[in-house]
């Protein structure tokens, strides 16, 4: 589905979450730099702090409303640079990612940001990453401003957008698993 990533343009790549190595898939495979946001308290590990901040990565508060971190989000997308969200919130190794839940912070983006949203899957065996195990990103057609449903915004209105995005991520994996 490389077809389906813009070349220009800002643009939420929003990706199920399975290992670290997430970040490192998206980042090497993309043709583009992928800015991510990622938890503070992984800034503070000095090699895994240089390595995410080398790869586009800044820090968000994700125990209160880091609104510093949404604006930086939004701004990122407006001055047309991929933004990558993981809408689970946190690695859900093993998990079936049609069964975890989604945060709301894609929705909000999107709406702050009036942009489209790339679904992509990373997928992997039982949804675990291992070791000379493959992982195969697939790429699906983006999901435009205009389809997700948005009338005057608020939580509910981003909650839905995420669901119908982290939806088509979901079905994504499951198109490819049936193949």
């Amino acid at each position: 589905g490389e077809e389906n990533l813009p070349e220009r343009g800002g643009a939420i790549v929003c990706a199920n979450h399975t290992s670290l190595m997430d970040v490192l898939v998206l980042s090497c495979v993309l043709k583009r730099q992928v800015r991510y946001m990622a938890k503070k308290e992984l800034f503070r590990l000095p090699l895994l702090g240089r390595l995410l901040k080398a790869l586009g990565a800044f820090p968000v508060d994700r125990k209160g409303g880091d609104l510093g971190a949404i604006r930086r989000a939004v701004s990122i997308v407006n001055d047309g640079e991929l933004l990558g969200v993981f809408p689970q919130g946190t690695r859900r190794p093993g998990e079936n990612p049609r069964s975890t839940t989604v945060q709301n912070g894609v929705g909000l983006i999107a709406y702050r940001s009036h942009c489209q949203v790339i679904p992509a899957f990373l997928y992997t065996k039982k949804n675990k990453v291992r070791m000379f195990r493959p992982t195969v990103l697939i790429i699906g057609k983006p999901v435009e401003y205009g389809e997700l449903g948005f009338r005057n915004g608020g939580s509910d209105e981003y909650r839905e957008a995420a669901r119908t995005v982290f939806d088509r991520v979901c079905t994504l994996g499951e198109e490819y698993e049936t193949r």
